[in-house]
């Protein structure tokens, strides 16, 4: 018998998949209850239970853990791991509560209808004060493609709204089918009535929308936030708000939560919710469900979906493949920053020794580095080709017969909408994952700590200008690399530097005439 404790309250609809299963005990109990922690194989919470490793040392038959939500804060990832535990979630469970809560927020700024509602009920018949505005014809930008901004846009097209959108992982093609344009922020900004985010809070996506780009947003826009706290720079909002640029803001999400700012929150044209975007009866019994199955399919040795960490394997095969999982998961991570266009196809070639090995896991690792900064829920090899697939990148493994100067060799070639991008990168035994050709031009680097990638033409003095700016920053230069195809054309110089390189001082260094693009990357 599998026995499976649920340790904190969800509805029995919700673990029917486990309840009716006639090879699984299924248990509703608090955690900090249950005398026999040992005999369960399975545990299933929601966020108020805390799953620490000394919870987890408890349970020596714990063979899988699975979160009823999308975060897994509440669960020490690293020790389910070490003790060979898989971790499951459910990232897709709350989209349509999500979504329908995005367009609510729309219309009822638009419609004006939460400051009708108080001005009513406060005994006021003020109806000239509250003339809104229809959403037809208007054009809703979209920051952000995954799951809850494709559903958004159905229902924008169904209220006969234009649809603009900024994601890098969509292609043109892709939009058009879909019938929507997908453009790039610069282009959004100022063509926008009504601006909605949707994308994860990573490095790149915090203050998104800030104090510089709001300035180029049409004025009059309306902007909404139910994604993550942090993408939208409050004080800035609350800055174009005061200047009535920006005509109204809904908000239900925040830097802080608690909100801190209660400046913005209490401006008459805000309007906040506290963070509920996803709170529906139908969502919490969604993201139940899925990982009531998920634990049943592991319970009868069926693949899970949604998995957090790596599955396990044998100690001997994971020390052959290790050290060619973590390369192409670096791999895919640069590629991720510095190919140009959505990517829609990517070709994985091994050469050399590397053919012996298991190379699907190793494919897999190169998916999940690309992935991973665009979401904002773990990517790893479980479920990186499902949303490869879902965002319609396609890849294959490729074993060509070439003579490389490497024992052994991964070449990636990455197909997007504008042109191809190419990485080519060897693991060397003691010396570690070594990037060996950016897009042809010949390095050598190890891919670690602060990583700036310099795109300029090859002129004398562009090493001595950057150096000066780095140096006037108290940065110091650990390493350099530069590649170049021929004299005086393009170049591309590789700077390890002792500290991270800010947007700031980025800024200054793509000013310099050689220099065409600045990337920074952190391992």
């Amino acid at each position: 018998m599998f026995r499976v404790l649920v340790s904190d309250k969800i509805d029995k609809e919700g673990l029917s998949p486990l309840l009716e299963s006639e090879h699984i005990q299924c248990v509703q109990q608090n955690i900090n209850e249950v005398a026999d922690l040992h005999s369960y194989n399975a545990l299933l919470v929601r966020s108020a239970t805390k799953v620490t490793e000394e919870v987890i040392a408890k349970m020596p038959n714990l063979k899988i853990i699975a979160r009823a939500g999308v975060g897994v804060d509440n669960i020490d990832i690293a020790a389910a791991t070490k003790h060979g535990i898989i971790v499951v979630n459910a990232p897709s469970g709350n989209t349509i509560s999500t979504a329908e809560h995005t367009f609510a927020m729309m219309m009822a700024l638009a419609r004006n209808i939460c400051q009708a509602n108080n001005s009513l009920k406060s005994g006021e018949w003020n109806r000239a004060a509250f003339r809104g505005t229809e959403l037809k014809g208007k054009t809703l930008g979209i920051i952000g493609f995954g799951r809850i901004g494709s559903e958004i846009a159905k229902r924008a097209k169904a209220f006969e709204m234009v649809v603009l959108t900024y994601d890098p992982f969509l292609t043109k093609d892709r939009a058009e089918k879909l019938g929507i344009k997908q453009v790039d922020l610069d282009e959004l900004l100022p063509n926008s009535d009504i601006i909605t985010v949707h994308t994860p809070l990573t490095k790149e996506t915090k203050g998104l929308l800030n104090m510089e780009n709001f300035r180029n947003t049409k004025p009059g826009v309306m902007v909404i936030n139910c994604a993550r706290g942090g993408i939208i720079d409050e004080d800035a909002l609350k800055h174009y708000l005061e200047i009535g640029h920006v005509a109204g803001a809904a908000l239900d999400v925040f830097s802080d939560e608690p909100p801190q700012n209660v400046d913005l929150i209490n401006m008459e044209h805000v309007i906040v919710t506290p963070h509920i975007a996803a709170s529906t009866k139908e969502a919490q019994l969604n993201v139940a469900f899925i990982v009531a199955e998920e634990v049943l399919n592991f319970a009868n040795g069926k693949p899970v979906r949604n998995g957090i960490n790596l599955p396990a394997v044998s100690s001997e095969a994971m020390a052959k493949v290790s050290p060619y999982y973590q390369l192409t998961k670096t791999m895919g991570r640069i590629i991720s920053k510095l190919a140009t266009g959505a990517v829609k196809s990517l070709d994985i070639l091994y050469s050399g020794e590397i053919w012996s090995l298991e190379t699907s896991l190793i494919t897999r690792g190169l998916l999940a580095g690309f992935l991973q900064p665009k979401v904002d829920f773990i990517v790893n090899d479980v479920n990186a080709p499902i949303l490869a697939k879902e965002y319609g990148i396609s890849f294959r493994e490729c074993y060509p017969d070439n003579d490389f100067i490497y024992t052994n060799h991964i070449k990636v070639i990455a197909a997007t909408d504008q042109e191809p991008f190419t990485l080519e990168g060897t693991y060397v035994k003691n010396y570690g994952p070594r990037i060996v050709n950016i897009d042809g031009f010949d390095l050598d680097f190890a891919p670690n700590g602060n990583v700036l990638v310099v795109e300029h033409t090859d002129k004398p003095g562009v090493i001595g200008k950057l150096g000066q700016v780095l140096g006037s920053h108290d940065i110091n230069i650990g390493a350099m690399q530069v590649g170049r195809k021929e004299q005086g054309g393009p170049a591309l110089m590789i700077l390890n530097t002792d500290k991270p390189v800010d947007a700031e001082i980025a800024e200054i260094m793509v000013n310099i005439k050689e220099v065409t693009r600045i990337t920074s990357i952190e391992f």
